[in-house]
């Protein structure tokens, strides 16, 4: 009976040891767990505190770099996008009325006729008048 009861004392030892085992690791992987939660918690928020930095220094970048072009394309004296539209609308208002412009260089080329007739007639009196 004592051999059965040191057998038992010892597999009871043993199965405390293992259990006692068993619950420090399972404690120390849900430390490491939590552990791993947190950085990568971390690691998340420092991705994107890097991305919205990135993004920031992109558009500030941008936004100098327009201004810049801007500055230069003004000191060329180039004409932009807006001037040349204005230019297009003009031509278009001036070609859509054709008979308008017509009638504008019919009237100049027959005043133009006038005053040469009227300069010639003027030019043959005047030596035949001296003679």
């Amino acid at each position: 009976m004592a051999q059965k009861d040191i057998l038992s004392r010892s597999l009871g030892a043993g199965r405390d040891a293992g259990q006692r085992t068993q619950e420090h690791i399972e404690s120390l992987l849900t430390d490491m767990v939590r552990r791993s939660e947190e950085q990568a918690e971390a690691a998340r928020r420092v991705l994107n505190d890097l991305v919205d930095r990135s993004r920031t220094t992109s558009e500030q970048v941008v936004d100098v770099v327009d201004r810049e072009l801007r500055a230069q394309i003004s000191n060329l004296g180039l004409a932009t996008r807006a001037d040349i539209e204005r230019l297009e609308a003009k031509i278009e208002k001036l070609s859509a009325s054709p008979a308008r412009s017509t009638k504008k260089a019919a009237r100049k080329k027959a005043s133009t006729k006038k005053r040469t007739t009227k300069a010639a007639a003027t030019k043959r009196a005047t030596p035949s008048s001296d003679g």
